[in-house]
This record gives C-alpha cells, structure tokens and sequence, in this order.
C-alpha cells in the first residue's frame, strides 16, 4: 500500500492533501506547526509514503 501526500506550508501551520492506494479516498488535513501533532499524523501512516511539497513565494530567488 502506498500513500501520496501533497503539502501546503504556511508559516503555522500545514495543509495535506492525501490518498492511500488501499481505498483511493482522498482526505485533507489542516496541522499546526506542534511537534507531537506532526509527529503522530505522519507516524499513522503505514507502507510506503510518497510526498510533495508546494515551493512558491521567494523560492526561486527572483525578488525585485
């Protein structure tokens, strides 16, 4: 089984968008920035867990 997660930082907190091939069910989650919350959420995911990162903002370094 294998799990795909897509990741949306924000200076708080972090939104995931995620689907385990198990059941194909799409779900969110909205985690603060706590270390025992990212810790257990991450943690309850068995198999092989596959994740993407939004980079935007000043990530590519073209300030003006």
């Amino acid at each position: 089984m294998t799990v795909y997660c897509g990741v949306d930082f924000h200076a708080r907190q972090q939104t995931v968008c995620y689907c385990d091939t198990a059941d194909g069910e799409v779900k969110f989650s909205e985690l603060k920035h706590n270390r025992e919350e990212i810790i257990a959420f991450y943690g309850s995911m068995k198999g092989e867990v596959i994740v993407a990162i939004e980079a935007t903002g000043y990530s590519d370094g073209s300030r003006s």
